[in-house]
């Protein structure tokens, strides 16, 4: 019976502790969703949290019972060691969860109360790199929690710290382009070089920016490719950044036509298609002749967009229409080659 009752003990200790666990973890957040009831979103955020709480929290009370009810059986060694290791590994997990809620919800109150486009893409940018390498952080260190948890791991690592100088000079020389580009990844997130939904252009390639990690960037081309480059690219090559200082962009538009074309008429036309279209910002709308040798008159066509996206669409609609206005009602406008002949009485 002293037997049986031994025995039960420790597993009725575990269930009690569990319960409570589930308690708490309502408990918790109860008293969360309440104190930041004030913040937009908060409870479908904090939800994700649920699992980690209660695991960090069923734990704790497991190791506490166990310790309580069992801690001169044989077998409750082995069972400490591997409540310790899951609990190290629920504390990181619940340290990440509660990262990217922060994440989230930062970036979320930011976003509703900031109007600066180029404000909120920067601080989108250093939201996350600091997320991410924060989380790499904590990963680490749970890593070395776990190891330093086996007796082995410990006296091995004592027997090594004689050595470390070397294995230090080794590792550094394995890492080092890694480590380049981490840190080329910080420096491009807290020097604004570059944010989250930039437009560049590198490799002779247009595209946006569309993910800037530790130690590489993605940048989605024109025709939906990623990119992938490392961090360090962006330091030590130079590169087009068109929305560094304002999503607010200009471009142009250039054609070739005769000599007789009515560029009064044309630049008529011009206002007439820039007042008719939501592309057109109203900054910039003006068509002036650059050129005129080798037998055409080049044209030049200057407008201006909210944004390169619009940009792009508003320089092709510009082009169509003008094309189309010479076609139809300015056929003399149109390049013609002319040659002369001579009579040379022969």
């Amino acid at each position: 019976m002293a037997d049986l009752e031994s025995a039960i003990t420790p597993v009725l200790a575990i269930l009690a502790a569990v319960a409570a666990a589930v308690l708490l973890t309502l408990a918790a957040r109860v008293v969360a969703n309440y104190a930041f009831r004030k913040v937009p979103g908060f409870a479908g955020r904090s939800a994700k949290a649920r699992l980690p709480v209660f695991g960090v929290l069923a734990l704790i009370g497991t190791r506490v019972a166990l310790s309580a009810t069992a801690s001169g059986r044989g077998w409750f060694p082995a069972v400490d060691f591997v409540t310790m290791t899951a609990l190290i590994a629920a504390l990181c997990w619940l340290a990440l969860v509660s990262l990217g809620i922060a994440e989230r919800l930062v970036l979320r109150h930011f976003t509703a109360r900031s109007k600066d486009n180029r404000r909120l893409r920067r601080l989108t940018t250093q939201v996350t790199l600091g997320r991410r390498f924060i989380a790499a952080l904590l990963i680490t260190l749970a890593v070395a929690g776990l190891l330093l948890t086996i007796p082995e791991v410990r006296a091995l690592g004592t027997g090594l710290l004689a050595s470390a100088g070397l294995i230090s000079i080794v590792a550094g020389l394995a890492v080092q382009s890694s480590l380049s580009n981490v840190f080329a990844g910080v420096q491009l997130a807290f020097t604004d070089a570059i944010r989250i939904d930039d437009v560049v252009v590198v490799e002779g390639l247009w595209g946006r920016i569309e993910e800037i990690t530790m130690t590489y960037v993605v940048v989605r081309v024109w025709d939906e490719r990623m990119l992938i480059l490392p961090s360090t690219y962006f330091t030590t090559t130079p590169f087009e950044n068109w929305t560094r200082n304002s999503p607010k962009i200009m471009g142009s538009v250039e054609l070739d036509v005769d000599w007789q074309t009515p560029v009064a008429e044309l630049r008529g036309h011009l206002d007439a298609v820039l007042a008719g279209t939501p592309l057109w910002d109203g900054r910039t709308g003006n068509l002036a002749v650059t050129d005129a040798v080798n037998g055409v008159v080049r044209i030049r066509v200057v407008v201006s967009a909210q944004d390169s996206g619009a940009l792009w669409d508003l320089r092709c609609l510009v082009r169509e229409a003008l094309l189309s206005h010479v076609q139809q009602s300015q056929s003399v406008s149109i390049p013609r080659q002319r040659w002369e002949m001579i009579d040379t009485g022969k």
